[in-house]
């Protein structure tokens, strides 16, 4: 089963980056997660897009058709979605009718020092997946919060309530993932 990791945050060194670490690691047999980094999509303009759609965005849209399911790490930016990731979900849905998340297995999970993990965050990518039509696995929920006691220096996920989490999540999209394609 091939998986669709992003985060939805650019900076190098981010919590949502290391947890997709984390789970390439801690993927079960039969699954490989390929990581597609977010940042060179530019943000969605319509104008942009008629013009012709940009390189970035083609490669995205074509790595979420390749995969069998997506992996989301959803950051939490004011009680929100960061703008960045509503902003590649905003582009891999279109156009409309063709949206390469139509149909697409996807599970979502998120880090945070706060006390809530990523809770917010991840309603509203829900909310979200709803329109897109991409079928949100419902639990478990991965709330890694005060991620900055679960992450060592180099960004390794040394919590070991949460690796087995992140492990669990990943079986429960293989799943997930696998009853939606009959």
């Amino acid at each position: 089963m091939k998986v669709l990791g992003f985060a939805g945050s650019l900076r190098e060194a981010s919590y949502n980056r290391a947890l997709l670490r984390a789970a390439k690691e801690l993927a079960p047999a039969g699954m490989e997660i390929e990581i597609f980094d977010i940042g060179g999509i530019p943000l969605y303009n319509e104008d942009v897009e008629r013009a012709g759609v940009p390189a970035a965005v083609e490669e995205f849209r074509a790595a979420i058709r390749s995969a069998d399911a997506i992996l989301v790490a959803v950051p939490e930016y004011n009680h929100g979605v960061p703008g960045v990731l509503k902003n590649a979900i905003d582009w891999a849905s279109r156009p409309p009718g063709q949206s390469a998340l139509n149909g697409k297995p996807a599970a979502l999970f998120g880090a945070s020092p706060g006390q809530t993990g990523t809770a917010r965050a991840q309603t509203q990518l829900r909310g979200s997946f709803v329109f897109t039509n991409t079928p949100a696995l419902p639990q478990p929920e991965v709330l890694v919060f005060r991620a900055h006691e679960k992450f060592d220096a180099e960004g390794r996920l040394t919590d070991e309530a949460t690796r087995v989490w992140v492990g669990k999540l990943l079986e429960a999209l293989q799943d997930w993932a696998t009853r939606l394609a009959r």
